[in-house]
């Protein structure tokens, strides 16, 4: 497995493993409808956007945010990817990871943890001292994905407003130094 930044190539890869991940992984945790509508060529739409503009120097999603996927060496297929960068929240975090997913096909087979791995490396040599990410809860699979590569629930909750959502999350922090 190669972990490498990603590329306005990747955006249909990234997009496959973003739509069946959340299917997969939301399942009764989200209306099945909202599931069931996600796009693959949508989100493609939207990743390729996002990473052609970093391409011209730009930052859709905030200061070094940054991109990475997980691909296979001899077919570039696309098997997870994560997002991270500064926080988008004020507080004393020195980063945030914004989403991770690996292919629900690939879970609990090493790429969660070789993308969650490279996230730490990336923000500690960024002069991150702590990071945090947030979970959807009753997501107990990420939970304990998380737990066990020490990020510790903190107590914060939030709830995210999308259209015909409310997204109830727990934050998790970790310290990387």
């Amino acid at each position: 497995m190669l972990i490498r930044p990603a590329a306005p190539a990747d955006a249909h890869g990234i997009a496959v493993v973003h739509v069946r991940g959340w299917q997969e992984a939301y399942r009764g945790l989200m209306p099945q409808a909202v599931l069931d509508e996600l796009s693959i060529t949508d989100r493609a739409d939207g990743w390729r956007r996002i990473l052609e503009a970093r391409d011209h120097g730009e930052e859709p999603e905030g200061p070094r945010s940054r991109a990475l996927v997980a691909a296979d060496p001899d077919t570039d297929r696309i098997l997870g990817w994560a997002t991270y960068g500064e926080p988008r929240e004020s507080g004393p975090h020195g980063g945030e990871l914004w989403g991770l997913y690996a292919h629900p096909e690939l879970w609990s087979r090493g790429v969660g943890h070789a993308l969650l791995t490279a996230v730490e490396e990336s923000l500690r040599a960024d002069g991150a001292g702590s990071a945090y990410l947030w979970v959807l809860e009753g997501n107990d699979r990420a939970a304990t994905f998380y737990e066990r590569h020490g990020w510790i629930e903190d107590g914060e909750v939030k709830v995210e407003e999308r259209p015909g959502l409310r997204l109830h999350e727990r934050r998790r922090v970790k310290l990387l130094r």
